[in-house]
């Protein structure tokens, strides 16, 4: 089955002001409760980051990793990742082991204390 992607900008604006985020240096993670409609994941790479290949070329190896490893993520969750400048130039093991850390670290920060 498909990975689904969030491509609006009212569903990236929810994820922003209803999710958890997290950040190491060259990404962050926000992650939001969507209404049952599976693991939905969006990628957002600022012009900033660098020119058109360069910014596409990140965002595939993010897609990658998220394909290879929807585990990693909650069930019913928007995902929503955000490539720093510092992600141009890192290889796929680097930007994975990154974003591993990160969902553990957001799943600690959205699990309920007591």
């Amino acid at each position: 089955m498909a990975m689904e992607i969030l491509k609006k900008k009212k569903d990236f604006q929810r994820v922003y002001r209803r999710g958890h985020s997290v950040a190491s240096n060259a990404l962050v993670l926000y992650l939001s409760r969507n209404r049952g409609q599976g693991r939905r994941f969006g990628f957002s790479v600022s012009k900033k980051t660098g020119k058109a290949v360069i910014r596409n070329r990140v965002r595939r190896i993010l897609r990658e990793i998220c394909r290879l490893n929807e585990g990693w993520f909650p069930q019913d969750h928007d995902v929503v990742i955000i490539a720093r400048r510092e992600a141009v130039g890192k290889n796929f093991r680097d930007l994975a082991g990154q974003l591993y850390h990160l969902t553990r670290r957001a799943a600690r920060k959205m699990t309920p204390k007591g």
